[in-house]
């Protein structure tokens, strides 16, 4: 028998990695935004500082190897530096998902002391017209400077382009300007039907025949460039949904109020990271991937994409 070890998220006794929304607070309103994030759309209840910190001394000593700060906006948090020291001395590698308007100089010094594996900015137009039309409150400018002073760090940063149809014909433009900027990753996928794209989805989401002839012309520009890579996400939300139902990552996502969810796209949070610690959480979380009501909540996803409407809310089980 083919050894099956790793195929499964109950095979490891803490997470491969740890997705951390931090706060869901955010300089900007994309349209396209999974969780709804905004400048006045913090939760009520996100983890104080000391919680925050003490939950990041728990991952460092539980031996999670990685986590990824989201949001909202993480650099906008006034512990996240905190934060980001105490996994970096515990061992901890460390992703950032980012508008890029918060990392001046003094901030990107702090990354490249700390080695961090990976700094992914969202660039979503290639002209400021574009870029703030679908990113409100956002900064092209800035957002591109800070791709720049990344990679002349040498910290070889990430574009994140989101397409939907008012910026889909950008994204050649915007993988050269990447390109040019000195990324070594141009990221992207098909639009996600979570948050505000699921509330606006018949005027924002692309035809999948435009969105496969974007995808053609960007595999194109890649093998032209020959120094960028290209990675584009293979599914969409209710394909993902389906593929972890057979097969969840071992990846425990936490939420800003400190609650454990199983997805992003799924409204169940069997964890809570307040009251339980880390091993927990994730016994609760692995437990709840085989629970009845989440299986037949999925199932009826498939059939009826409107329910991803629940996907920002947490639900016990």
């Amino acid at each position: 028998m083919t050894d099956q070890r790793g195929a499964a998220i109950g095979d490891y006794r803490a997470p491969l990695f740890l997705a951390w929304q931090l706060s869901n607070s955010c300089h900007c309103r994309c349209l396209s935004c999974c969780e709804d994030s905004g400048p006045d759309r913090g939760w009520p209840g996100e983890l104080s500082r000391d919680e925050a910190l003490a939950l990041a001394k728990d991952i460092a000593a539980s031996g999670i190897p990685y986590v990824a700060f989201g949001g909202g906006e993480p650099t906008e948090v006034p512990h996240f530096w905190d934060i980001c020291r105490i996994l970096h001395e515990g061992g901890v590698a460390i992703k950032l998902e980012t508008d890029g308007l918060s990392l001046d100089d003094a901030a990107v010094a702090r990354l490249q002391a700390w080695g961090v594996s990976c700094v992914q900015i969202s660039v979503d137009g290639a002209s400021a017209e574009v870029h703030e039309k679908v990113r409100p409150g956002g900064s092209f400018a800035g957002a591109v400077a800070s791709v720049r002073r990344l990679a002349a760090c040498g910290l070889a940063p990430e574009v994140v382009f989101v397409p939907t149809r008012l910026n889909l014909a950008d994204a050649p433009a915007v993988f050269d300007l990447a390109a040019a900027s000195g990324v070594r990753t141009f990221v992207t996928g098909p639009l996600m039907r979570l948050g505000r794209a699921a509330a606006d989805w018949a005027r924002l989401a692309p035809t999948d025949e435009d969105w496969k002839k974007t995808v053609a012309m960007l595999e194109a520009k890649a093998r032209a460039c020959g120094r960028v890579k290209l990675s584009v996400y293979p599914w969409d939300i209710r394909e993902e949904i389906r593929v972890r139902r057979q097969s969840p990552q071992a990846m425990l996502l936490v939420v800003p109020d400190g609650k454990a969810k199983l997805l992003n796209a799924l409204p169940f949070a069997p964890g809570d990271l307040r009251r339980q610690s880390l091993a927990e959480a994730w016994q609760a979380v692995q437990k709840a991937w085989s629970d009845p009501g989440v299986l037949d909540f999925i199932d009826q996803v498939s059939a009826d994409p409107a329910l991803l409407r629940h996907a920002n809310e947490c639900w016990e089980i």
